[in-house]
């Protein structure tokens, strides 16, 4: 309500959310005198952009492009409207404009654009139409610090690799899979997608933006499971994925995800289908290891005596 107000006493639009209302009025009351067009914008130098977006409250890291088209998102659109679902009702023609200013190829059916614009929706997730979530605590000084990046979800990762015991044991599985792997897989995962219902093909299309993500889970399973790939490690796949937050409440979608990750397991050497599990459990490895130096600390109490 109080961004409302202010609205109408600067004579501007009250509609929006509370993210619109507040980029509004930062764009017009704020930085009144700096020109903001998509023109503009594309002549910014890299520092410019870091600071008007810092100015924002919303991440301010990247490359010189994808600082672009995080501005120009954040001054042109809720977030909570433009989404990967959204695309799937939206014409050819309103996916090239999209395209254009998003500095993404224009060439293409419309199911090749709706893949363009995904990606880059995907990969600003939460960059964009909500201030960062650290000035909500400390207020807008933070702003203006040096910003620590870190890898996204890397946490949730962590947290979830502790609960299922993951252990690394077989470093052949971090080498990270050829661009032609992740380019079947991201092909296989939108196979005649203008066939799916709407909901799916959105789902499947933020997925697919994410193939390199989903790379780098199967190699973490692979790793904690002894390179074996069965219904065990699938599951813990999805668990993996949907804390991460994808869309994988359809079936159709799960089922097509789960069959994409097994042909990058089994080009990644895994030993496909359920048996003998020969995942090692992270209790039995600190007994051992903790017994190791009992043995040890006995050899140098009797070497002391001597």
């Amino acid at each position: 309500m109080e961004l409302r107000e202010r609205a109408e006493e600067a004579g501007l639009s009250k509609s929006g959310s509370v993210e619109v209302l507040r980029a509004r009025l930062i764009q017009n009351q704020v930085l009144g005198d700096v020109d903001l067009s998509w023109d503009s914008i594309q002549s910014m130098s890299h520092k410019d952009i870091g600071g008007v977006l810092k100015l924002f409250g919303v991440k301010s890291s990247g490359s010189h492009k994808e600082r672009r088209q995080r501005l120009w998102l954040h001054l042109n659109f809720d977030s909570r409207r433009l989404t990967v679902e959204r695309l799937a009702e939206m014409e050819r023609d309103e996916l090239h404009e999209l395209c254009q200013r998003l500095e993404l190829p224009l060439t293409g059916n419309r199911t090749v654009l709706m893949g363009h614009v995904a990606g880059v929706l995907t990969s600003q997730a939460n960059g964009w139409g909500r201030i960062k979530r650290s000035l909500w605590r400390s207020g807008l000084p933070e702003v203006f610090e040096v910003e620590a990046v870190a890898a996204e979800d890397d946490s949730e990762m962590v947290e979830a690799e502790q609960d299922d015991a993951v252990v690394d044991l077989e470093p052949e599985f971090e080498v990270p899979s050829p661009n032609a792997v992740l380019e079947d897989a991201g092909d296989a995962l939108i196979h005649e997608l203008d066939k799916a219902e709407p909901s799916v093909q959105g789902d499947l299309l933020t997925i697919q933006a994410r193939v390199e993500d989903l790379e780098r889970m199967i190699g973490t399973i692979l790793r904690g499971h002894g390179g074996r790939w069965g219904n065990e490690e699938e599951a813990l796949l999805i668990r993996l994925a949907e804390r991460r937050g994808w869309p994988l409440e359809r079936d159709e979608v799960r089922s097509r995800v789960i069959g994409v990750a097994t042909n990058i397991a089994e080009i990644k050497g895994a030993e496909i289908g359920d048996g003998p599990k020969q995942r090692v459990d992270s209790v039995e490895a600190l007994d051992r290891v903790r017994e190791r130096m009992r043995y040890a600390e006995t050899l140098i109490s009797e070497s002391n005596e001597e």
